[in-house]
């Protein structure tokens, strides 16, 4: 029979929908109010105003709906945010040994997290509307919509947003993923997490371009993550030079962190990496628009585009030091799209 939400606080119905989180795959779960982070809004106006949102412009486009997630859905009581854990099996790091390879971040070497997350969010929160009373509604999100998930994730008690402006938490480490389910049903709310890094900075001192002002500050244009996969056109030529052979995102800060001691194993098989090398790069270099397709179809990395990615192979060919790689870089010259010609030129340069 099916339990009404009016009867408060609700405790058994949130326990019941924590068990069928877990049974689903998820690692963790927590509620907080859709109001619960009011401060968000002034660090995300003060990151906007100060440009360190680089490109991305639909930050500052839907900067109302991301800095107060009640705006975005008015009718909403309760936010259940739930941890995906993705911890890798191997070292991220090593691959930055291997200059003649290029570096994807872990979460992008498997299949597209926002598919397997979002159906395991979906069948959640339909177990939900099963239990609720008529009337009660949801709305799903990951990491596509205004909402802004690491402070919801950190009032609702999933962990806390590190030094480097990540989630982490003390069961988790820094390898999972967030989703939100926005629902009408009014649910216990969970504690938030407290700051837990300690005078600990290592994820700040390992950032290969000193991206982050201060600590729990980020500026996106000096970050890897963001130059490889959100920046249109050629990068700076002083931080091509410190991306290494990153060619898709960056793991340094996550890898560092000391919490990951604690990190839980990955469960979802779609997380494996779907090559069992990472990459060369003469052979991305190569890539056509369809080939690009064909061999990152089903893969976040896919979003990017050919150009983009041949680009920043580019940039890791200049920096791997490797004279062999002088005519991948002199046949893309002439490339049609012009970042990745003068990122051809600058890695013929660089290997001179």
């Amino acid at each position: 029979m099916p339990i009404s939400t009016s009867d408060r606080p609700g405790a058994a119905l949130k326990a019941r929908l924590e068990a069928q989180a877990l049974a689903e795959g998820f690692a963790k779960m927590g509620v907080c109010a859709p109001d619960a982070v009011p401060e968000a809004a002034g660090r995300l106006a003060a990151f906007v105003a100060e440009g360190r949102h680089g490109q991305m412009g639909w930050m500052a486009e839907r900067m109302g709906w991301r800095g107060d997630p009640a705006a975005l859905w008015p009718e909403a009581r309760s936010v259940v945010m739930l941890a995906e854990v993705y911890t890798p099996g191997h070292d991220p790091l090593a691959v930055l040994e291997r200059p003649e390879r290029g570096a994807v971040s872990v979460y992008a070497q498997g299949k597209d997290y926002h598919d397997l997350v979002k159906r395991r969010l979906k069948r959640v929160g339909r177990w939900l509307l099963d239990q609720a009373v008529d009337g009660e509604a949801i709305k799903v999100f990951v990491d596509t919509a205004p909402v802004m998930e690491k402070p919801l994730a950190q009032a609702a008690g999933l962990g806390w947003q590190g030094k480097h402006t990540n989630v982490l938490g003390r069961d988790l480490g820094s390898w999972f993923f967030l989703g939100a389910i926005f629902t009408t049903v009014d649910l216990p709310k969970d504690a938030a997490e407290p700051e837990r890094c300690g005078s600990c900075t290592a994820c700040l001192d390992i950032c290969p371009t000193r991206a982050f002002p201060a600590p729990f500050q980020l500026d996106a244009r000096r970050c890897i993550s963001y130059l490889t996969i959100e920046h249109k056109g050629p990068v700076d030529p002083e931080l091509r030079a410190l991306m290494g052979n990153r060619i898709y995102g960056c793991d340094d800060c996550l890898a560092v962190c000391p919490w990951n001691k604690f990190a839980q194993d990955a469960t979802e098989m779609g997380y494996t990496p779907r090559e069992a090398e990472p990459p060369l790069l003469a052979d991305l270099a190569m890539l056509d628009d369809a080939g690009f397709r064909a061999r990152f179809a089903g893969s976040p990395i896919k979003r990017i585009g050919r150009d983009r990615m041949v680009r920043n192979v580019l940039y890791a060919i200049g920096n791997s030091g490797d004279v062999g790689l002088r005519p991948v870089a002199a046949g893309l010259t002439g490339d049609a799209d012009e970042a990745v010609a003068d990122a051809a030129r600058w890695a013929l340069g660089r290997l001179a």
